[in-house]
């Protein structure tokens, strides 16, 4: 059937609503002269504010009516920086830049049809990506009179603009088509020049072979980046021969950079401070001392003399801005961090490391809280789909454990976070190697006693939901299955999709002309007919990655076959669910979906 929502789920326990507003979070830890600066995100009204710590108390420079959230790359980050008199932000709904004072209103700095985003400040001026329509470049915006200059333009793709200590150099991380920014960049410096800054020049990424992200200058001038030219994104610092590793764990020391403005580590001349992953697991170290303690993901660093700043989350505590003592490792939590359920009834995630096809997968369990021996399983299958799942605790995960669901969040072969040939591996090969993964794993947790594979269930959103998709369609080990703004027809999303994404699906599949039949092969939307299971959808109708005419297609397919299935739309929402009470709909109608398919009372 399909149905549009009431946005009203019935209290439970720990109900869907409880879930979603549990869901706050955080990004773009920042720290200037006047103190500590995030950006946070609460699901009660979808927008993300700046709030400053002050005084001991957290304060809301965001004023009602505003949202500080860039769309660059329709994926944006990087919405905010701080000047000398207060913040510059990209304000969601006009996606100009606003200044505003630590006392005062925001004010327009930037007016017209462009988006910016990964906003820095320098020198008088705001550097920004600078997006119109399919068009590119790194811009400087004056504070005093909103002039703009043109730092860099000609490549498809900038990111990450900075400006050693003394004004000297520019640098700054751009990339091509066909590339992705986790497969291919360069990291371009240009020298100060008069007014300007010189030709630029590439300083590493020319072989074309290497991702790099994250360059920065230390006090003395230094350049310093992220690169992944050894086999996992780790600190590298120039020489007189180019470019050399700095001592570090054999690890990714960041995630896939989906979104700007990211900052997962900061040289320091004489060492670092750094986070990277361990079996999924985050880690935190300043010049080889470890503060990892007992969180497990770590964002947005910052330090000073006494303290590390940054967003932090642990299995039994969502994320928070903590603030950890260098001399005594104390951990002081300014914002967030709060769990909506008691320690002792919080599920927590057990490392995953099974086979699958010739390889192996990664991902999290998180056991049922019912004391069922062999419960259901929900298969989490994360977008991307290079990206990640973390073993911090998430509301939404709990709300399956605390109704007797066991959870598999896996981080297939093609996520990050387990270096770049890990990564590399959906090269050619989506709706395969992830397929394989997301059904070995219900094989494997049956033979390990853990589960019942005959209630095993799989979900995903965007690219996870073409996962799901081909999942059922192409194998025979899921009971029902859930596709939240998931893709169903590859082709259409490459006639349709953005330029950041244009060319991703060459690379997970192949041309879509030269490879005709691949394509064919891996469209769930062409095989609707092998899926014999339940299956559920929830589609945004202001989609523009993923349009809501693919999963009306499958819908009807399914339907025409006499397949149970259900349809969600909601009216105000895009790639992804922010609204509070969509998210809270969503939820609790896929569970209710799942039992009704077990045969359990709705």
């Amino acid at each position: 059937m399909n149905e549009t929502h009431d946005s009203s789920p019935k209290a439970e326990p720990f109900s869907a609503t409880a879930a979603v507003a549990a869901g706050v979070d955080f990004a773009e830890l920042q720290l200037g002269a006047h103190g500590l600066f995030w950006n946070e995100y609460r699901p009660e009204d979808a927008a993300c504010r700046i709030w400053h710590w002050r005084d001991g108390a957290a304060v809301c420079l965001t004023p009602t009516g505003f949202s500080a959230r860039s769309r660059v790359y329709e994926y944006g980050g990087g919405a905010f920086c701080l000047t000398p008199d207060g913040v510059a932000f990209v304000n969601e709904a006009d996606q100009q830049i606003y200044l505003q004072t630590l006392e005062g209103s925001p004010a327009a700095l930037t007016s017209g049809d462009c988006r910016y985003g990964d906003l820095n400040f320098a020198d008088g001026q705001v550097l920004a990506v600078e997006e119109n329509a399919d068009q590119h470049r790194l811009v400087a915006i004056g504070l005093a009179d909103g002039r703009r200059q043109l730092l860099a333009g000609g490549a498809d793709f900038y990111a990450a603009p900075i400006i050693s200590p003394d004004g000297s150099r520019l640098a700054w991380i751009e990339w091509s088509r066909p590339h992705q920014p986790w497969t291919s960049t360069r990291l371009m410096v240009a020298e100060r020049s008069g007014q300007g800054f010189s030709a630029p020049r590439c300083v590493a990424g020319d072989t074309g072979e290497e991702s790099l992200q994250q360059p920065r200058f230390d006090a003395d001038g230094k350049l310093y980046c992220l690169t992944d030219r050894a086999g996992f994104w780790q600190p590298w610092a120039e020489s007189a021969d180019g470019f050399e590793a700095l001592p570090s764990a054999a690890a990714d020391h960041a995630p896939a950079p989906w979104q700007m403005g990211g900052c997962t580590w900061l040289p320091l001349g004489d060492g670092y401070l750094a986070s990277w992953s361990e079996d999924g697991f985050g880690r935190l170290a300043l010049r080889g001392e470890d503060f990892t303690g007992d969180y497990s993901r770590f964002r947005h660093l910052a330090m000073d003399d006494q303290f590390i700043y940054c967003i932090a989350a642990s299995p039994i505590s969502p994320s928070a801005i903590v603030t950890i003592d260098r001399a005594t490792h104390d951990v002081t939590v300014l914002a967030g961090g709060v769990a909506p359920l008691p320690a002792e009834r919080i599920s927590r995630p057990r490392t995953l490391r099974y086979p699958s096809g010739s390889g192996e997968a990664h991902g999290f369990f998180y056991p049922a809280m019912s004391g069922e021996a062999k419960p259901p399983l929900v298969v989490f299958i994360h977008g991307g789909p290079t990206s990640a799942c973390y073993p911090m605790l998430d509301p939404r995960i709990q709300y399956w454990t605390q109704r007797g669901f066991a959870v598999a969040d896996l981080n297939y072969r093609g996520s990050s976070g387990y270096g770049r040939e890990y990564r590399q591996a959906l090269h050619l090969s989506w709706g395969v190697v992830d397929v394989e993964d997301a059904c070995a794993v219900v094989a494997y947790l049956a033979e390990q006693g853990m589960i019942d594979g005959e209630r095993a269930f799989i979900r995903g959103g965007s690219a996870g939901g073409y996962t799901t998709l081909c999942a059922l369609a192409f194998h025979q080990v899921f009971r029902a299955g859930a596709s939240l703004y998931g893709v169903s027809d590859p082709v259409a999303l490459a006639r349709a999709t953005h330029k950041f994404e244009g060319d991703y699906l060459d690379w997970l599949i192949g041309d879509p002309e030269l490879d005709a039949e691949r394509y064919a092969a891996r469209t769930p939307l062409l095989h609707a007919s092998n899926i014999g299971v339940p299956v559920v959808f929830f589609q945004g109708e202001l989609d523009a990655v993923v349009v809501p005419q693919q999963t009306r297609d499958m819908v009807a397919a399914l339907e025409h076959n006499g397949i149970p299935v259900e349809a969600h739309y909601y009216a105000d929402e895009r790639h992804g669910f922010r609204r509070a009470a969509n998210q809270a709909h969503a939820l609790e109608h896929e569970w209710r979906f799942y039992r009704r398919v077990m045969g359990l009372a709705d």
